[in-house]
């Protein structure tokens, strides 16, 4: 079987990120993008607990004032960083399915992009994981990331499902998605991320449940 996977009537929706000030020209985004990547890396490097906005700053190359013109605090930038990781989550899930594959294939292309995903800098997503709070100003943007998320496994579900469990297709996305997300952190956590065991039991667990 293949086919092809339609977009998300949730792909479009944008808000404003939960920054000081929007960046709008070219050189303040390229500031904007040079403060998350320094975040990112202190970040991943000292944890929650040792990571701080002055340090985030002087790997930037920027002072501490530009770095507040665009992030209040440090938890905003966090939320920053975290949100650049939903961005590249949701990325994957675009990709997966729009081209006719078959449902073997469809499991192997998400899976890989999930692995890459989060082979990006392992300490960052742990730490993102299990220390980092969230940043409360930023409620929405999550809640359009979950929305789009969950209908990204739906459409899935609709073009490869042929189950006979019952379950509805909301109760049907929520457990595959959260069996592939807890495989997936489980593995960043515990260094098996390279496992290639790991990857062909989890591409067998996608296409046995949608059979």
């Amino acid at each position: 079987m293949s086919t092809r996977i339609p977009p998300s009537p949730h792909q479009a929706e944008k808000e404003p990120p939960a920054m000081r000030k929007e960046p709008r020209q070219a050189r303040s985004r390229a500031t904007v993008e040079v403060i998350i990547r320094a975040g990112a890396r202190v970040l991943g490097d000292r944890g929650f607990d040792g990571f701080t906005t002055n340090e985030a700053a002087e790997i930037a190359g920027v002072s501490i004032g530009s770095l507040y013109q665009y992030f209040p605090d440090k938890l905003s930038l966090i939320d920053a960083i975290r949100r650049r990781h939903l961005d590249d989550v949701l990325t994957v899930l675009r990709g997966t399915g729009q081209d006719n594959r078959s449902l073997k294939e469809l499991a192997g292309e998400l899976v890989d992009g999930m692995i890459a995903v989060h082979s990006i800098q392992p300490a960052l997503h742990r730490v993102l994981l299990d220390e980092a709070p969230r940043y409360e100003g930023a409620r929405s943007i999550h809640g359009l990331f979950e929305a789009e998320y969950m209908d990204r496994y739906k459409a899935i579900i609709t073009a490869f499902g042929t189950r006979q469990s019952g379950a509805t297709i909301d109760v049907a996305a929520q457990v595959l998605s959260s069996a592939v997300e807890g495989v997936i952190h489980n593995a960043v956590r515990r260094g098996m991320l390279k496992s290639q065991e790991l990857r062909q039991e989890l591409v067998h667990l996608i296409c046995s449940y949608l059979r």
